[in-house]
């Protein structure tokens, strides 16, 4: 008995430790998060193409971790089986809104009354880009004639410009409403200075135009000649002489495009500086929660 019970005491302790192991493993793989609470974010598509929609997806891995870690997708067309609006915490609203669409100015509508931050994504939504075009007729919808940049109609705090927007800069947004909604006061400070620039944007209006560029950024002597603005014009109004952009006022449509894709327009001196910081925070982000496996 004394042998059997010795045994039994080994085997006991032997399964205690096992067990401790298991459960420090399981400590040490455990996710952690910079803050606890995840956001609630939604994809409202109105009048547009769904590029934008498919930059966003273009984030690849750093979308799942964004959704893992960060949000939930409560609505979106595309990939969420969601049919009305809920409430949420950021909406993106990607594209413009046709006046003859009864249900399309509802939604927008609903979308604000139901949204903390709503987001302007893309040129569409923030200055109606290419759908400026619109003058009705279309085989399918021949009565759907107006369109307008959804800050004509409710009350927008931040714009993500471009056609479509670059994958980084919307997970950069998203990262930094999170962190402003739910991180400490130093996380939100900064979150704050990173979205100070596209919430500046939202208040300056619903159209941009080469005019906007030329007092802005090539009068200030800021131009590089680059020539992102020449190759964003969707209507080629656009060219570059000796280096310099030169726009035909006639045949610019107003819709934003050049403006927003301009590295040098709206990303003012006052964020600059802190870009090293907000990468860091923003890879950080990104990576916290993996584990070594």
């Amino acid at each position: 008995m004394g042998l059997l019970n010795s045994i039994e005491k080994t085997m006991g302790k032997e399964a205690k430790l096992a067990l401790v192991a298991m459960e420090n493993k399981a400590e040490a793989t455990k996710e952690k998060k910079p803050v606890t609470n995840k956001i609630k974010i939604g994809h409202v598509h109105m009048s547009g193409c769904t590029g934008c929609l498919v930059s966003l997806a273009d984030n690849n891995l750093g979308l799942i971790k964004i959704l893992d870690d960060y949000a939930d997708l409560v609505y979106c067309l595309t990939l969420a089986d969601v049919r009305h609006i809920p409430e949420m915490d950021v909406a993106l609203v990607e594209g413009s809104v046709c006046l003859q669409d009864h249900e399309s100015v509802e939604d927008i509508k609903e979308t604000r009354k139901k949204s903390k931050i709503v987001v302007a994504l893309g040129s569409c939504a923030c200055y109606g880009n290419i759908t400026r075009f619109s003058r009705g007729g279309q085989h399918n919808q021949p009565q759907h004639e107006s369109y307008l940049p959804i800050g004509d109609l409710i009350d927008v705090d931040v714009y993500i410009p471009g056609c479509p927007p670059s994958p980084e800069l919307i997970r950069n947004v998203a990262v930094m409403a999170y962190l402003l909604l739910e991180g400490n006061e130093e996380q939100k400070e900064l979150a704050g200075k990173y979205l100070k620039p596209l919430m500046d944007l939202a208040k300056r209006g619903t159209s941009g135009c080469f005019c906007d560029l030329m007092y802005d950024v090539i009068n200030q002597g800021l131009c590089m000649g680059c020539g992102t603005c020449a190759a964003s014009c969707p209507v080629h109004a656009i060219t570059l002489e000796f280096g310099k952009p030169q726009g035909e006022r006639d045949l610019c449509i107003k819709c934003g495009s050049c403006y927003g894709a301009c590295p040098r327009s709206f990303f003012n001196l006052d964020v600059i500086p802190e870009f090293e910081n907000i990468n860091e925070i923003i890879a950080n982000a990104l990576k916290e929660g993996e584990s070594d496996d």
